[in-house]
């Protein structure tokens, strides 16, 4: 399982993607400009209602039962944060009621003037989306790459090797990449997010496993004695605050995106935390979702506060701009 991690891991208290357009450009002309802004306007909330899911509040958004990972913002535009698809009413039903283009439109218009349509029907209680089977991919025979790749990310040594020596980080066999595991509270992975070791042009490769839970995240074990967890959005970027904060060995989870679904289950496991440190990136994905979780959380009365790095995008960024602090010995 766990054991016992090493002591240079204890916080101190720290666009959209539309979906598919079934169209083509003569049916889009066979509305007038007024139909399509009707159709697009739609209010989500009450159009979701009449489909038959089931509808909840939280904070300045709303999402489903049914599916927990959307968001419902404005009530006109919608994103599922899953699979990072969003768009309006149209490519609502498009997704998820299987309708063309033309056939969606109509639904709305009607839905916004017309007699509402016979579509409307109970659905049956929410059931866990399937997903294929999680494997982590074969590990190499040493991390090499790895442990060069996060030195010159600037992440500390100690840090690196707690990672290493704890099940949280290996080098794949095939293709090198730096492979962060999420495990859950028995320590059974559950998720594994992937980065390529070569930079090009500041871009790198960025995957998680196929099969992985996005309701775990990759999440490091809690001390009960300390009531906050620090939330990032990559691991780099937790790692890197491990390295600008030393004395740090517990309590924080990156959800490797926006999703909260890893912070609510690491709330979940360790029911004893009551303060949420939100130290996402400093740039407007970031603090939009920021606002959003805070909201999210207060709304169930948690304490949150918020950490952002003094300059840069995001923790890394700082570390590299900053420079770690000197080593105190191996």
């Amino acid at each position: 399982m766990w054991g016992i991690l090493p002591a240079c891991f204890a916080f101190q208290p720290k666009e959209v993607n539309t979906t598919r357009q079934r169209t083509d450009q003569e049916e889009f002309w066979k509305f007038t400009d007024e139909e399509m802004e009707t159709a697009k306007g739609t209010d989500l909330p009450d159009l979701l209602e009449h489909l038959g899911y089931h509808l909840k509040r939280v904070g300045s958004y709303y999402t489903t039962r049914e599916m927990d990972s959307i968001r419902i913002k404005n009530r006109r535009t919608w994103k599922r944060y899953s699979s990072g698809k969003g768009g309006d009413a149209i490519t609502f039903l498009q997704e998820f009621e299987n309708m063309g283009f033309r056939e969606a439109v109509n639904y709305l218009l009607d839905f916004n003037g017309r007699t509402a349509p016979a579509i409307s029907r109970p659905r049956p209680p929410p059931a866990e989306e399937q997903r294929p089977e999680f494997a982590l991919p074969p590990a190499n025979s040493d991390n090499r790459r790895v442990f060069a790749y996060l030195r010159k990310r600037g992440i500390a040594p100690q840090v690196i090797r707690a990672f290493l020596n704890t099940g949280l980080l290996y080098e794949d066999e095939k293709y090198h990449n730096c492979v962060f595991v999420g495990r859950d509270s028995e320590g059974v992975p559950r998720f594994a997010s992937k980065r390529g070791t070569y930079d090009k042009d500041g871009a790198s490769f960025k995957r998680d496993v196929l099969g992985s839970d996005k309701s775990v995240a990759f999440p490091i074990p809690c001390d009960p004695n300390l009531p906050w967890v620090l939330v990032f959005e990559a691991p780099i970027d937790l790692m890197s605050f491990c390295t600008l904060h030393r004395e740090a060995m517990s309590n924080a989870i990156a959800l490797c995106g926006l999703y909260e679904g890893g912070l609510n289950h690491y709330l979940k496991d360790h029911p004893h935390l009551n303060h949420v440190v939100l130290c996402l990136d400093n740039d407007g994905p970031g603090q939009e979702a920021t606002e959003r979780l805070r909201a999210e959380y207060e709304g169930r009365g948690l304490k949150v506060s918020t950490r952002t790095p003094a300059k840069g995008k995001d923790w890394n960024e700082y570390l590299q701009q900053r420079g770690p602090p000197r080593e105190r010995g191996r």
